[in-house]
């Protein structure tokens, strides 16, 4: 899979893994987030191996299911949107995105049902 020139610098992390779970690219982001476990070295690498086994439990049954997980988190005094996503080649199941993202303190919301 070819890098996108727009997802290098792309201000949240993601991270891309194939069906296997091995991942795949990691932007300027991911690399930096994860550099303490490995960094560029983990592309090529198993990532159901880097997460405990609550969390590779999740991410299995998400691959088994091609379901999307999203959730908030705060770490380190920020507020941070980590969303989970299956893609698709050619409407068959590929892999995992994962982006995480800072969030500020306070969102707006707008109900554009409305």
């Amino acid at each position: 899979m070819k890098e996108h020139s727009w997802v290098k610098e792309f201000p949240a992390v993601i991270t891309v893994c194939d069906e296997d779970g091995i991942v795949l690219e990691m932007n300027d982001k991911a690399l930096e987030l994860f550099q303490e476990d490995g960094g560029e070295k983990l592309i090529g690498t198993n990532l159901l191996d880097c997460h405990p086994e609550a969390a590779r439990a999740k991410l299995e049954n998400l691959m088994e299911t091609h379901q999307a997980n999203v959730y908030t988190i705060q770490k380190k005094g920020k507020k941070k949107l980590v969303y989970q996503t299956p893609w698709f080649r050619d409407g068959a199941f590929a892999g995992m995105v994962e982006m995480i993202s800072d969030l500020p303190a306070q969102i707006p919301h707008f109900n554009r049902d409305i």
